[in-house]
């Protein structure tokens, strides 16, 4: 039997991450679609959770195309969303720095980016043309000296797209605080994604929240913090290697640890 099939009904909120979790971003899991129906059909608020740079709206345009039916969850907190907010309160030019989709999307929501003379950058991840991070290095330690305020839409440092690392916003923020520039994060672990994702699903008691997840650093790290029972999938992001011993006393979360580790949601 599955650690699933006996989920203790004290959790009436599941967030779910969804990169690694639901899909590796070209296909759906095995038996992931059936694992958020069921919670749903029990009775439980299912919140797709996700550092995606994007809005909840792009995202579930996403799961369209790779199959996730639309009856699977209940909500989608982005961090993109976050970001989004927080661009909007500026009232002054703005950079950006990511694909040209990306860029489209955020202007579809009424952000505006100029090409030079900014004190902030919106980074949703590396753009169309440069595959490393190492390529951002020249250009990073240019804003840096103009001490450019760093809007990182995506905590994430790796995805593994069908299979493929992939490298994300969170990758190049690492660089930029490394050579002393100034970084606002948006998205898992930090609190402003959950208290979005909280409002979503009624904001339940924090001991009625399970945060799902495969990133130690996003998922865990933040479900910790947040005082939410985790669940850490490991065959995502860290190919099936086991939860760290070390990891609350490296955070400093005591004898913090994870509800259950276990292979996928089937």
């Amino acid at each position: 039997m599955s650690f699933w099939d006996s989920l203790d009904p004290k959790y009436s909120v599941i967030l779910c991450d969804i990169w690694g979790v639901v899909h590796d971003g070209v296909n759906l899991y095995p038996g992931s679609a059936d694992r958020l129906r069921e919670w749903r059909e029990q009775g439980r608020k299912v919140i797709l959770i996700t550092n995606a740079p994007r809005t909840a709206e792009a995202v579930e345009a996403q799961l369209g195309k790779i199959g996730l039916p639309r009856d699977a969850w209940d909500g989608i907190a982005t961090s993109g969303e976050a970001g989004i907010d927080a661009i909007k309160t500026l009232a002054h030019p703005t950079g950006f720095l990511g694909t040209r989709q990306d860029r489209r999307i955020l202007e579809d929501h009424d952000l505006s980016f100029v090409e030079s003379a900014f004190t902030d950058i919106a980074v949703t991840g590396l753009d169309d043309e440069r595959e490393r991070v190492e390529e951002y290095r020249a250009q990073l330690e240019s804003l840096a000296a103009r001490d450019v305020l760093f809007h990182c839409f995506n905590p994430d440092r790796i995805v593994v797209r069908g299979g493929v690392t992939e490298p994300c916003a969170g990758a190049l923020a690492d660089i930029y605080e490394g050579i002393g520039g100034r970084v606002e994060w948006y998205g898992k672990p930090f609190h402003s994604i959950y208290d979005y994702a909280m409002s979503l699903a009624g904001n339940p008691p924090h001991e009625a929240v399970l945060a799902v997840g495969d990133a130690l650093i996003t998922d865990m790290l933040g479900a910790a913090r947040q005082g939410f029972g985790a669940v850490f999938v490991q065959s995502g992001i860290h190919a099936g290697e086991p939860f760290p011993d070390d990891f609350a006393p490296q955070y400093g979360l005591g004898d913090w640890s994870p509800v259950a580790v276990v292979d996928s949601l089937r």
